[in-house]
């Protein structure tokens, strides 16, 4: 093999392993791209859901459902109301774990 060839491959193998390097999402893939919401009317909840940091997104997010078809909002998990979804999760999940 010439000289060419072997400085081709070396090459490609530099740059296959830079590019691995390199991460995919800058931001991570977290569902709520802002801080959130402070507060949500307790009426329009449908559904709340906490998701808890991952090798994904790494922070705590609160995402509501909201009734009547209105979306889905992102509320800030350091406000009160957020606080206090978080808690109930955890009380909701410590209860479940207990009556097994």
């Amino acid at each position: 093999m010439n000289v060419t060839g072997i400085t081709i491959i070396l090459a490609m193998i530099l740059c296959a392993t830079t590019i691995q390097g390199f991460p995919m999402f800058i931001r991570g893939r977290c569902l709520c791209t802002g801080p959130g919401v402070r507060a949500v009317k307790v009426a329009d909840i449908e559904k709340a859901a906490v998701l808890y940091p991952t090798n994904i997104c790494d922070k705590t997010e609160v995402i509501i459902t909201l009734k009547l078809h209105k979306g889905k909002r992102c509320l800030n998990p350091t406000s009160k109301q957020g606080k206090a979804i978080i808690q109930r999760a955890q009380r909701v999940k410590l209860s479940k774990y207990q009556n097994v």
